[in-house]
């Protein structure tokens, strides 16, 4: 991903280049999470319902299981926000932590489809620096560092490696400028959780073409210029988005709140999973159009 550069804002708890040096290892431990999800049989798989109606199975408890383990091994100074562990929560009370979704699109992975992903972000002040998206039935990995760049990896489908061995070579990845008008262009969907919101933000754009997806490869999507914007005008989790805002803001784009307005994540915790609900956002390949 090209040298490190520091960060010439403001001074930060953790700069550019140490969150450069953590890409490598978190990247290995993205993969090891998600041959850990391949290794579940879906059709003998316990799946239970969370308290906000979501289904858990065995494969996200299994990956968050990896994940806290090696960041605990990676970065043991730098709490974690996990989906699977939010009651334990603390990040509203650190300047750094990383934010974890260990398996994003349970619903696709319940039913058999290969959208699915592990999520993984290092978010530094509020906003998310480092992320990553690895989608293991896909054999792919996004990545991305603000301010430095973003790529895609194919990991081997399945391969249990989970370290630079594993994968293939990295290929620069970049948004691409928004069509201009009278030209269509391409906004992801959600597969599982349309909104009349949304639907309507997009019927607003005459001659867009949906492309329906499932999990944070709609923000993959966006980061490497296969789709224009992705809108989601209805609450979602930070941790669904954490890892791809980083990835979209490395890649030259931006995410915004339903108003322009500028996204910021970890700042609640006393109330619990409700305290992280991002109420809307849209992802935007080119900047100059949000």
């Amino acid at each position: 991903m090209g040298p490190p550069t520091e960060n010439s804002a403001s001074p930060s708890p953790i700069d550019r280049r140490a969150a450069a040096g953590l890409m490598g290892p978190l990247t290995g431990l993205v993969a090891l999470a998600g041959s850990a999800i391949l290794a579940v049989d879906r059709t003998r798989m316990r799946v239970d319902g969370k308290d906000d109606g979501s289904p858990v199975t065995e494969a996200d408890l299994a990956a968050d299981r990896i994940i806290a383990d090696g960041l605990h091994r990676l970065a043991p100074d730098i709490p974690a926000l996990s989906e699977e562990r939010v009651a334990q929560a603390r990040a509203g009370c650190a300047e750094v932590f990383f934010l974890i979704d260990p398996l994003d699109g349970t619903k696709e992975f319940v039913a058999g489809r290969n959208e699915f992903t592990v999520n993984l972000a290092l978010v530094v002040k509020g906003t998310p620096l480092l992320g990553i998206i690895g989608a293991p039935a896909l054999g792919l990995i996004w990545r991305g560092l603000v301010g430095q760049g973003a790529e895609r990896l194919a990991t081997g489908r399945g391969s249990e490696q989970g370290n630079e061995h594993g994968f293939g070579p990295p290929q620069p990845i970049r948004t691409r400028p928004f069509p201009p008008p009278g030209h269509p262009w391409i906004a992801a969907v959600s597969r599982s959780h349309g909104d009349a919101a949304t639907e309507a933000f997009i019927d607003r754009r005459p001659g867009a073409i949906r492309e329906r997806l499932g999990s944070a490869i709609k923000l993959a999507k966006v980061a490497e210029g296969a789709v224009d914007i992705y809108p989601r005008l209805a609450p979602t989790s930070e941790w669904d988005i954490a890892a791809g805002h980083a990835v979209v803001t490395a890649a030259g784009g931006k995410i915004t709140d339903a108003t322009g307005g500028e996204l910021r994540f970890g700042q609640g915790t006393k109330k619990g999973a409700k305290d992280f609900i991002v109420p809307a956002f849209i992802a935007w390949g080119d900047p100059r159009a949000a």
